[in-house]
């Protein structure tokens, strides 16, 4: 079968129009199977606009975050995945899905002694699809108010970076884990985990 070069160039010419619109970035290209460079690293924006004293540590917490984590990515605006507000009580975080839900960075702790930043960052870790975990130990994150008073660790551990990071990685994201569940860090509350209203 004979093509006409007039044909050719009928049907290229748009062909090229479409390839100069529409490149494929080396990243997208190199993106995982089932992947694009796009969703490789999720988004979760924040507003603390009713955080009152706890705005400015909730961005520092987000910014431990993202300095540890690659496939998620903390950044404030809306419309927000995470509200953080501020009240009285005791610190706790009530998760909708993993990336989404309400924290509420509560004055009882840190009338107690409790480092902001390190509440912040926790309390953002269970955001993120963390349990707490009474390790007691201070270089534990998730070990909540376990630590000592004097802890003022906000980093999370390597385990904790790595968990996170396979909570945000393909499938598992969408597979709701830890959904409808409210992190409570105080010794009386029924095994840390009780579900959310």
């Amino acid at each position: 079968m004979h093509i006409s070069s007039r044909f050719l160039r009928a049907v290229s010419a748009p062909l090229l129009g479409l390839a100069v619109l529409f490149p494929v970035s080396p990243a997208r290209a190199a993106a995982p199977a089932g992947e694009s460079a796009a969703s490789a690293v999720r988004v979760l924006r924040y507003d603390a606009s009713r955080a009152a004293e706890f705005r400015a540590v909730m961005d520092q917490a987000a910014q431990v975050w993202n300095a540890g984590v690659g496939n998620v990515r903390l950044v404030a605006g809306t419309p927000a995945d995470f509200v953080v507000l501020a009240d009285d009580g005791w610190p706790r975080t009530s998760v909708t899905r993993v990336g989404r839900g309400t924290i509420w960075m509560g004055r009882e702790a840190t009338a107690e002694g409790y480092y902001p930043l390190r509440i912040a960052t926790h309390e953002i870790g269970h955001i993120l699809g963390l349990p707490d975990r009474r390790t007691g130990r201070c270089t534990d994150l998730m070990s909540g108010h376990s630590a000592p008073v004097s802890c003022t660790n906000a980093t999370p551990s390597a385990a904790e970076r790595r968990e996170v990071e396979a909570n945000f990685a393909g499938s598992a994201l969408a597979a709701g884990e830890r959904a409808g569940r409210l992190f409570v860090d105080r010794a009386d509350a029924a095994d840390n985990l009780v579900p959310a209203p």
